[in-house]
C-alpha cells in the first residue's frame, strides 16, 4: 500500500511539512510498542534519513525501541557522526550491524532464478540474509528509511536494499554486488528493474513477507544555487513507493550530456568519503558520461583508506583496480578473492577498463599506494590549487587558461550520462 506520496523536479518539501506527513502515516498505521528504525549511516547523510529517524523518534519516544544503521559492509558510525546526523536521539538507541557474524537467513533465492535473470551472468543461487534485529527484536513496525538515487550495484538504491544489503551478511552482500557487476553496471545504473532488484523482489515476496515493514523513500535533488532539497517523499508497505521515487529520481538526479565529457573534475567531501570504497562513486557515477581517452581527476582530502572493511581493503591492496578480465582470472586463480565476491565486484567497478584515465589526489594516501592499486596520481594541493571547489561550479567550466572541464561536487547524489551511451544500454 502507498500511504503517502509527494514530489516533482520543482517540489520543495519543507522539514516541517515532512514532519506532518510522517506523523499522518504512523498515526494511520495505529498504535505500535515497539518499533526499528533503518536509516542509512553517514555516508549517506544527504539523503535526510536523520531527519526522519528524528521524527519518529519524537513521535515514538521509548516506544522506538532501536535504530540500525544499514551498514553493509561500511565502518560502524562514530559518536560525532551519530551526533551530527540523528541530533538528539541516546546513542543507546543505536544498534550497530555486525555484517560477518549477526544475521540470519531467511532462505535462498534458486539458482535458476538468478541464473535467468542475470541472463546467464551468474550462476549461484542467493540468500536473503538480514540481520538478527529484524527477526529477535520481536518489533510490531521497521521503518526502514533512505534515499532513491542511482546506484551502481542495483540500479536504483533504496527499498530492499536497505534491507538484504544494508542489514545483510557476508554471503547475500558479496553474491549481490559481484551479480550486478557481471551482468554490467552500465545496463543497470538508473533503472529501477535490474537483475539484481529481481532477486531482491523474489526474496520480499517469498521469505520477508511477515515482517511489518514500512518504507520511507527520499528523493533529493539540487536547487539553482545548489542547495540541497528534498524533492519527494514517498512513503510505503509495498514496492509503489520506491517505483514512484525511482521515476522522479530519473528526473531530479540524473544529467544527460550531448557529448562525452573530455575532462571532469570530483571533489570527494573528507566528512563523507574516507575510503576509495565509497570514493569510487566518482567513476561509477560518470563513466557513462566520460568520452574514450578522457580524463576523471578525482580530489579525495579525506581518503586515508582502501576498504571500509580491513580484509576488503588489503584485497584492493593485493590486486588493484586492473579491469574485468584480470579480476575474473585471479577469481579463478585466488581463492581468497573468490571468497570475497564484494571486493571482485568493486575492483570491476572501479576500472575504467583501459576506455579513460584516472587520476586519484588523495589526502592520506601516498604515491606509491594510489599507483599501487592502478590509478594515476597528482598531489592534491597542487591540484587543489587548480581546481579549487570553492571557484567551481557544477558543470561546465573554464578555467583562466581556456580549459574546459566538467565539474561535480558530489557524485554521490546523481548520475551523469552521455546520451548515446545510456540510450545504448
Amino acid at each position: 500500500m502507498l500511504y503517502f506520496e509527494r514530489g516533482s523536479k520543482t517540489d520543495v518539501i519543507a522539514p516541517e511539512e515532512a514532519r506532518a506527513a510522517l506523523v499522518g502515516v504512523l498515526n494511520a498505521l495505529g498504535h505500535r510498542e515497539r518499533v526499528l528504525a533503518i536509516p542509512p549511516d553517514f555516508t549517506r547523510f544527504h539523503s535526510q534519513a536523520g531527519m526522519f529517524t528524528r521524527f519518529a523518534f519524537d513521535f515514538y519516544g521509548d516506544r522506538l525501541m532501536d535504530i540500525l544503521p544499514a551498514l553493509g559492509t561500511h565502518s560502524p558510525m562514530t559518536a560525532e557522526q551519530l551526533d551530527e546526523m540523528f541530533t538528539g536521539i541516546p546513542h543507546d538507541r543505536f544498534c550497530e550491524h555486525d555484517w560477518r557474524s549477526g544475521v540470519v537467513t531467511l532462505g535462498e533465492v534458486p539458482a535458476d532464478f538468478v541464473r535467468e535473470v542475470s541472463d546467464g551472468a551468474v550462476d549461484y543461487s542467493w540468500p536473503a540474509q538480514v540481520g538478527h534485529l529484524l527477526i529477535d527484536g520481536g518489533h510490531d513496525l521497521i521503518l526502514s528509511i533512505g534515499q532513491v538515487v542511482p546506484h551502481e550495484v542495483i540500479g536504483m538504491a533504496n527499498h530492499s536494499k536497505n534491507i538484504f544489503v544494508g542489514t545483510g551478511g557476508p554471503e547475500g552482500i558479496n553474491k549481490s554486488h559481484f551479480l550486478g557487476a557481471a551482468y554490467g553496471m552500465e545496463r543497470m545504473m538508473g533503472r529501477a528493474d535490474t537483475p539484481v532488484r529481481r532477486v531482491l523482489d523474489y526474496a520480499c515476496e517469498h521469505f520477508a513477507a511477515d515482517l511489518p515493514i514500512v518504507y520511507v523513500q527520499t528523493v533529493i535533488g539540487r536547487d539553482e544555487s545548489g542547495e540541497l532539497q528534498l524533492r519527494g517523499l514517498y512513503i510505503g508497505d509495498g514496492r509503489d513507493c520506491f517505483d514512484r521515487a525511482a521515476e522522479l529520481s530519473l528526473k531530479v538526479n540524473f544529467e544527460m550530456v550531448e557529448e562525452p565529457l573530455k575532462k571532469v573534475v570530483v571533489y570527494l567531501d573528507p566528512a563523507e568519503f574516507k575510503s576509495t570504497w565509497l570514493g569510487n562513486k566518482s567513476i561509477y557515477r560518470t563513466r557513462m558520461a566520460i568520452a574514450d581517452d578522457g580524463e576523471l581527476i578525482v580530489l579525495a582530502p579525506g581518503v586515508c583508506e582502501f576498504g571500509e572493511d580491513a580484509e576488503i581493503g588489503r584485497l584492493i591492496r593485493a590486486y588493484g583496480y586492473v579491469g574485468t578480465p584480470a579480476v575474473l582470472a585471479a577469481l579463478k586463480k585466488h581463492p581468497e578473492l573468490g571468497n570475497n565476491l564484494s571486493a571482485a565486484a568493486h575492483l570491476i567497478h572501479g576500472s575504467s577498463e583501459g576506455r579513460f584515465t584516472i587520476t586519484y589526489c588523495p589526502g592520506h594516501l601516498s604515491e606509491n599506494e594510489i599507483r599501487g592499486v592502478n590509478f594515476n596520481y597528482a598531489p592534491l594541493d597542487a591540484m587543489l590549487e587548480r581546481y579549487d571547489p570553492a571557484t567551481l561550479t557544477d558543470g561546465v567550466n573554464v578555467m583562466a587558461d581556456g580549459e574546459e572541464i566538467f565539474y561535480i561536487s558530489n557524485p554521490a547524489i546523481g548520475l551523469w550520462s552521455w546520451r548515446e551511451r545510456f540510450e545504448g544500454n
